[in-house]
């Protein structure tokens, strides 16, 4: 299953990955996200993991998969026999910047899972507007 939310944010692609790599203040950019805690010290990269806590949910660690600044950040994480694969696409356009943010279910109990899309699609764009109001009002860097 896979769910999937672009939009064009009025900003420099620079300042938007700026707010994408600075995980921990997610929490003040989307209702979505409880708290974000790195479990390592210094820039984030290939391997970091951070704890996420989200509302209604338990916490869980992701662990960074991919990361080609300033245009590709993605994540990963297991919930039982479930993994979940996050993915955040900048590209510039004449606007500004292409945000897409992409979230994958796979693994046993993943077509069940799907029942859960509607859920799952309202709160990635609901994240997505976050990074918009943020980058647009210059408080991303």
């Amino acid at each position: 299953m896979k769910v999937e939310h672009e939009l064009v944010i009025r900003a420099p692609v620079d300042d938007v990955w700026a707010l994408t790599v600075d995980v921990e203040r997610w929490p003040e950019l989307t209702p979505t996200m409880t708290s974000v805690e790195r479990l390592d010290d210094g820039p984030l990269q290939v391997g970091s993991r951070a704890r996420v806590s989200q509302p209604r949910q338990r916490p869980r660690v992701w662990t960074v998969t991919r990361l080609e600044a300033p245009h590709l950040f993605e994540w990963s994480t297991t919930l039982g026999p479930l993994a979940m694969r996050a993915e955040h696409l900048l590209e510039e356009v004449p606007e500004g910047c292409r945000n897409t943010l992409r979230v994958e279910v796979t693994g046993r109990g993943a077509a069940l899972f799907s029942l859960a899309r509607r859920v799952l699609a309202e709160a990635i764009e609901t994240e997505n507007e976050g990074f918009r109001r943020a980058a647009e009002a210059g408080t991303g860097t």
